[in-house]
């Protein structure tokens, strides 16, 4: 045969049988040709007819091949290793199936002294059945041969088999194998059975398709090769190597439930709806979908009898039938006793089946329309002047998803605002139990709501600070600094604005007021040394975060680390002084320094200076005002007992509130100097004792922020609350860091926006109730 001539199927099965092969050496060589004759068999030729051109095709492509097999050499010995007939080797059985038919392949494997070696023992291979046999089955199948084959080898070989591996790439098959084989149907439970007959379940062991030797008998996807070096001959690569490098085995095995008996199988079909509401978040996105799902039969029958589909959007007449569906399943799914109730009263008289007293819908009186949907019977079916819907509106469940969002749909046309319009709006259609408890959930959980109406949670007012508490220390120990205005002053013809710098001990409320004439660093570091020389060097300076200000304190940082610099600025950074910045956009932080603020801008008001004074009159303004608000008592007025007037600033400053110092004679003796200085300690210790107990005291209460709140965590979002912008333009960003205080509260974070990343204060930080599936609410 040289492939000129066209053969018969009694030709070509003559070639079959002809090759001698019963070890099965070459049987992925000769199961091509066992699969052609299959399909000839089922193409309906006869012996003596000549085969069909597919098939003639398949069989010059064979025919090819077919004199390379006479160049197939296979030694005789399986190893060289082998020293007596005790010496140990290990059977490994190969098992694949596929559409055309199964296939088992055997070989040994010798291991000594770190030296490995592997030969084909036998293989064999099978035709699938003429009849559709699943390829799980097949499978099984192929793993019965494979037993089989093993079991045939064992008793023929004398050699010492010390172990035997079966492989398969099918998990079905391991997970059969592996459970109770009476659970599943006979095809699988006899196979099983007669596998464990001659195999344990722990002998065989999974392996990927791409090294299961046994695949070259199932698959000609490319030519088989026949080399003496190819796998099918020596071994598939990874039995050469250690145990230790073969295929991983899986965690668990699956099986389809195809197999189990129907005694073990639950009978459960549940009516799903076509469209389920809770896959939606709109009623029309639902009520489209819906629309487009009733089109489809039609269009299947308009082809069948040969008519144009419909395409496009969808009608009205199907959005109309689509709405319907879906009131119709919101209605069996909350009323179905109800619903049936009524469906049987349509065919039998009136009074022999009625709604029970019991049901939630009873005193609504309720009847089905032509369109199957629950109406209300309303006691106004004689205006003129209402529409149909209002006269007979639908009932609808309070609890259903599809009440929901028509419920939602409705708030959104009306823009999330006219509550009341909208629940009036619902009524002139549908009839919902508790309309406005329903819409209220709805309300509540609608995301742009709460977007819209979250605000701010500050957590609980802190402690004060020491410097707030920082006793028998000098005046502006600690420092809050601050500018306001500007205003406006004459020099010359023109007009120029100045700024007032306000700095206030923190302890005893003290203030010190400035005249600057800009906004610049360099303004602000002479202010601040104008007042260090009147008022000494303080040791902690507070502030906002002010360009001017960060600019001081940098300069100041660089100053302190310089060798070669003015005295001025060695002067002013020879002291230890620290710089504590709060941070942006936190005014409440420094609300110390900007109530005093206030107070100076309100007597300013009051003094009213001319329009447009000079820098001298301006300047004489300010220490006016900064005399008088050091007036001010910091306790409690006594009224009856004038011998002990309240406390002020300037006692600290001055000595007394007004800082007018009693007259006495000029001595300049040594014992009337020491006298002096004890007296004035004395003075200055009585006034701390009463900042101890009158003053102190006022200030222990909370006036704002009482109770714990939930913190801003890492990973929140949230909306920065700018007060220079209108709210729907705020900011939206994500929580990357928290800025724990001393008690442990979370009182700033840094959050990334779109534009940047920021540090911002809890009170300016808005949580959004943004749920992810599988979390929690935010």
């Amino acid at each position: 045969m040289e492939g000129h001539r066209r053969p018969t199927k009694r030709e070509v099965l003559r070639v079959l049988m002809s090759i001698f092969d019963p070890l099965g050496l070459i049987a992925h060589f000769l199961m091509f040709l066992k699969v052609l004759l299959q399909e000839v068999w089922r193409s309906g030729v006869q012996w003596d007819e000549e085969i069909t051109n597919d098939a003639f095709t398949k069989w010059q492509r064979w025919l090819k091949l077919l004199p390379q097999v006479e160049q197939v050499r296979i030694p005789r010995c399986y190893s060289s290793l082998i020293q007596n007939p005790e010496d140990e080797a290990e059977l490994h059985i190969f098992a694949d199936a596929s559409e055309g038919g199964m296939s088992a392949v055997a070989y040994l494997r010798f291991v000594k002294r770190q030296t490995i070696e592997c030969r084909i023992v036998a293989a064999k291979t099978r035709v699938a059945p003429l009849k559709f046999v699943s390829i799980p089955r097949l499978e099984l199948q192929a793993a019965v041969v494979g037993a089989r084959l093993a079991h045939t080898i064992a008793d023929a070989l004398s050699l010492k088999i010390s172990r035997k591996y079966y492989w398969t790439d099918s998990r079905d098959v391991l997970c059969w194998l592996n459970a109770d084989h009476r659970r599943y149907t006979q095809f699988v439970a006899f196979r099983v059975s007669e596998i464990l007959e001659t195999t344990e379940a722990n002998e065989w062991r999974w392996v990927p398709s791409k090294m299961n030797v046994a695949d070259d008998g199932t698959k000609w996807g490319s030519r088989p090769d026949l080399t003496p070096d190819s796998r099918w001959f020596v071994g598939p690569e990874f039995l050469w190597l250690q145990e230790t490098d073969w295929p991983q085995q899986p965690t668990e095995n699956r099986s389809t439930e195809e197999e189990l008996r129907p005694s073990f199988l639950a009978c459960h079909v549940p009516c799903e709806p076509l469209v389920n509401p809770r896959d939606f978040s709109g009623w029309k996105r639902m009520l489209n979908a819906t629309a487009f799902v009733i089109r489809f039969p039609t269009n299947c029958r308009r082809k069948i009898f040969r008519k144009p589909t419909i395409s496009g959007p969808a009608t009205k007449d199907e959005l109309v039938s689509a709405e319907a569906y879906l009131l119709r399943s919101a209605q069996r799914d909350g009323y179905p006793e109800e619903i049936a109730i009524l469906e049987k009263s349509q065919h039998t008289p009136s009074n022999s089946r009625t709604i029970p007293k019991q049901s939630s819908v009873y005193q609504l009186t309720p009847w089905l329309d032509s369109r199957g949907l629950m109406r209300m019977r309303t006691r106004i079916a004689a205006c003129q002047y209402a529409t149909e819907d209002a006269k007979k509106p639908i009932i609808l469940p309070r609890d259903h998803p599809t009440t929901s969002l028509i419920i939602a749909y409705y708030h959104q046309k009306f823009h999330h605002q006219n509550h009341e319009a909208v629940v009036n709006e619902l009524r002139q259609k549908f009839y919902i139990p508790r309309i406005r408890a329903a819409y209220a959930k709805v309300k509540k959980n609608c995301q742009r709501c709460k977007n819209d109406h979250a605000n701010p949670r500050p957590p609980i007012m802190a402690d004060l600070p020491t410097a707030r508490l920082a006793a028998y220390s000098p005046p502006f120990t600690h420092t809050g600094i601050d500018f306001f205005g500007p205003y406006e002053v004459t020099v010359g013809r023109r007009t120029e604005k100045r700024w007032g710098m306000l700095a206030t001990c923190l302890t005893i409320r003290a203030i010190h007021l400035e005249l600057v004439p800009s906004l610049t660093t360099d303004s602000c570091i002479m202010a601040i040394r104008n007042f260090m020389a009147r008022r000494g060097t303080p040791s902690v300076i507070y502030s906002d975060r002010g360009t001017n200000f960060i600019g001081a304190s940098r300069q100041m940082k660089e100053a302190a680390a310089a060798v070669n610099v003015d005295d001025i600025m060695k002067e002013f950074t020879s002291v230890d002084t620290t710089w504590s910045f709060n941070p942006p956009l936190a005014p409440h932080m420094g609300g110390s320094w900007e109530r005093l603020i206030g107070s100076v801008k309100r007597n300013l008001q009051k003094i009213n200076p001319p329009r447009n004074p000079t820098d001298e009159v301006l300047r004489n303004v300010l220490i006016e005002v900064e005399n008088t608000i050091n007036s001010r008592p910091l306790t409690h007025v006594p009224v009856d007992d004038d011998s002990a007037p309240a406390l002020t600033p300037n006692h600290f400053l001055l000595g007394s509130s007004n800082g007018i110092k009693p007259y006495t004679t000029f001595d300049d003796s040594s014992s009337a100097l020491r006298q002096n200085i004890l007296a004035s300690q004395v003075l200055a210790n009585t006034f701390w004792k009463r900042w101890l107990n009158d003053y102190l005291p006022e200030i222990t209460k909370r006036s704002k922020w009482f109770c714990q709140t939930t913190p801003v965590a890492v990973g929140d979002v949230v909306v920065i609350a700018d007060p220079r912008l209108p709210r729907n333009c705020w900011p939206k960003g994500k929580v990357i860091e928290t800025h724990p205080g001393k008690d442990g509260e979370v009182r700033s974070a840094t959050v990334r926006t779109s534009t940047g990343v920021y540090v911002r204060a809890v009170t300016k930080l808005a949580v959004l109730d943004v749920r992810r599936e599988g979390s929690k609410p935010a």
